[in-house]
């Protein structure tokens, strides 16, 4: 963990909310962080961390392992989006780049609180695809777009969620369910076994809403997510017309993704030409 004992100091003394706060920041950015080295950089007990741990995984900020804390997802905890907002920034842009080749003016496209999707909406805000019609429920969408001349903005209301920075639950659903559009750009947690997954129950319906209102769906997603598992099953990968990803993808993972006949395209990162796979 990088050291900043000032920082670290002026949180102590102003209490525990400033102290979690601090912490919070440091474990998002640095990705985890043991439990000794964060009762060193805030001169506190180890019982006190803990407890300040405890409260940071009750609020759903990072969850917890033996003997320290991670921002990282599992199969249950899905990372908070300051964190999301900055993993695997070259991945996302690689498959944005990509999925905005099938977007033309004059459509309708629904955009997924994923920051996946947040990399297409940075790049329609540069206005060469316009006039144009964007769906969303999140909030950083919203903020991107919302002065952008030749887009028409739609955002989807609901129970505001700050962890996810996104509008969800019963009212987000019917608002979808009221809508058709030409696409819709989605991001899960895992694919694995010709299905996708997520951790959370209330963001799958919001995502299952989003697909069957869509004419056609575009599944977005990294080459790490390809190994991961999560709790709850979303939807069959036959329900997307095509899966990006980018070039880390393993040839083990691609090969599962030919052998439930997923249509994909792997989106070059590093310079190299892009594949496409079997239907």
């Amino acid at each position: 963990m990088s050291s900043n004992s000032s920082s670290g100091g002026s949180a102590h003394q102003q209490g525990p909310a400033a102290r979690q706060a601090a912490m919070a920041e440091l474990v998002l950015a640095d990705g985890s962080a043991t439990a000794a080295e964060l009762a060193e950089r805030f001169g506190v007990s180890l019982m006190t961390i803990h407890r300040d741990l405890d409260e940071l995984e009750r609020q759903g900020l990072v969850r917890k392992f033996r003997g320290g804390v991670t921002a990282q997802p599992s199969g249950v905890f899905e990372s908070n989006v300051q964190y999301r907002l900055k993993a695997m920034r070259a991945e996302k842009a690689a498959v944005a780049e990509q999925a905005l080749r099938s977007i033309e003016p004059g459509m309708a496209i629904m955009l997924d609180d994923s920051t996946s999707a947040l990399e297409i909406a940075r790049r329609l805000r540069l206005g060469e695809i316009t006039p144009l019609t964007v769906v969303t429920n999140f909030l950083e969408a919203i903020n991107l777009l919302a002065d952008q001349r030749g887009i028409h903005l739609m955002a989807l209301g609901g129970d505001y969620d700050p962890l996810h920075s996104s509008f969800l639950g019963v009212s987000c659903v019917e608002a979808v369910q009221s809508l058709r559009v030409d696409l819709c750009f989605a991001s899960t947690s895992a694919v694995h076994g010709g299905y996708a997954y997520h951790q959370e129950q209330h963001i799958v319906s919001v995502k299952r809403a989003m697909l069957d209102s869509a004419a056609r769906n575009v599944l977005l997603i990294d080459h790490t997510k390809l190994a991961r598992t999560a709790l709850h099953r979303v939807v069959p990968l036959s329900r997307f017309d095509l899966l990006l990803v980018d070039d880390g993808a393993s040839a083990q993972a691609l090969r599962d993704l030919d052998e439930h006949k997923v249509t994909y395209q792997v989106c070059a990162t590093r310079g190299g030409d892009d594949r496409a796979g079997a239907t």
